[in-house]
């Protein structure tokens, strides 16, 4: 669809600021302050940002810049939220599918490290 971003696997650190509208010094000290909010690394060390990992800095940014929290009431409502989902179901999804699936995300992989 025209106009709205490509939902990615994996995600650079300037690319989630970019998105956010925040510095990434901004995104390194909510890792520290935020446990939910945790991306992987990648070999070279750099920071690996899911889509979750995403959708974590925006509900933080959007409880500390619009809805009035402070940091230690962000971290409690998001880790009162994160402990009300329920657990995902496991699904057994098909071989060809997860194996298309997993070179999707080898290609992505590939892609951050060039």
């Amino acid at each position: 669809m025209p106009g709205q971003p490509r939902t990615k696997l994996f995600y650079k650190i300037g690319e989630v600021s970019r998105l956010a509208g925040v510095e990434p010094y901004i995104l390194r000290y909510w890792e520290t302050e935020f446990p939910t909010l945790a991306p992987r690394k990648n070999r070279g060390g750099q920071r690996v940002y899911q889509q979750g990992d995403l959708d974590t800095v925006l509900a933080i940014k959007r409880m500390l810049h619009e809805e009035g929290y402070t940091i230690a009431g962000a971290r409690k409502k998001l880790a009162e939220s994160a402990s009300r989902q329920p657990e995902p179901k496991k699904t057994v999804e098909p071989l060809a599918s997860a194996l298309s699936r997993f070179k999707s995300e080898l290609i992505e992989i590939l892609d951050l490290v060039k």
